[in-house]
Formats: C-alpha cells, sequence, structure tokens
C-alpha cells in the first residue's frame, strides 16, 4: 500500500521563491496640497480686526485689508478660510458700523 500525502502549497512554512529576499523599496506619490495664501491671510486679519474693530484706525485698515484679502481668496481653491474670512469681515463691517454709530451719537449729544 503506497501512501501519498499532497501539501497545500499556501501551508508551506517557506513558500517564498526566493530564500534570501531583498528588502523592497515602496515610493508614494502625493499630490501636493493646494494652498490659498490670501485667503488664510484675509481670514487672520478679518479675525485680528474684528477683535480690533473698536479702534478708529487701526481696527478699521485692518478689517479693510482682511475683506479685500478674503474675496481676492474667495476665486482661488481650496476656499475654506476666505469664505471664513468673508463672513467675519462681514460682521466686522457690521460691527464697524455700530462703533461709528455710538461714536455719531455721542459726538452729536455733546454739542
Amino acid at each position: 500500500m503506497e501512501e501519498t500525502t499532497t501539501q497545500n502549497p499556501n501551508s508551506q512554512p517557506n513558500s517564498n521563491p526566493n530564500p534570501n529576499p531583498q528588502p523592497q523599496t515602496i515610493i508614494i506619490e502625493r499630490e501636493p496640497q493646494q494652498k490659498n495664501g490670501l485667503g488664510l491671510a484675509g481670514f487672520i486679519l478679518a479675525l485680528v480686526g474684528l477683535f480690533l474693530d473698536w479702534i478708529p484706525v487701526l481696527g478699521w485698515l485692518i478689517w479693510l485689508l482682511g475683506a479685500i484679502f478674503s474675496i481676492i481668496g474667495l476665486f482661488k481653491q481650496p476656499r475654506g478660510f476666505a469664505i471664513a474670512g468673508t463672513i467675519l469681515s462681514f460682521l466686522g463691517f457690521i460691527i464697524l458700523l455700530l462703533v461709528l454709530g455710538v461714536f455719531a451719537a455721542v459726538a452729536g449729544l455733546s454739542l
């Protein structure tokens, strides 16, 4: 009686055809991330301008630069910071109008 045994090739302990494998080098190519420097600058200036809006000239100048940079940044990709900067600039404009109204009311009452 002859015994024949067949083994599954996947179950062999050393199924690698190359007994001395070389280290493998893997190169991953990533697309460069797009950046929107004007949108980010507009967001930062709009945020700073929002907190300095009550200072008559400095806050208004920073707010205006933030609004301009954010609006220009809306035409580039990615738009996230540019949209946020535009919204903050709009809120800053509302605060600017309130501050000017208060200054006008105080100046009108003191005359």
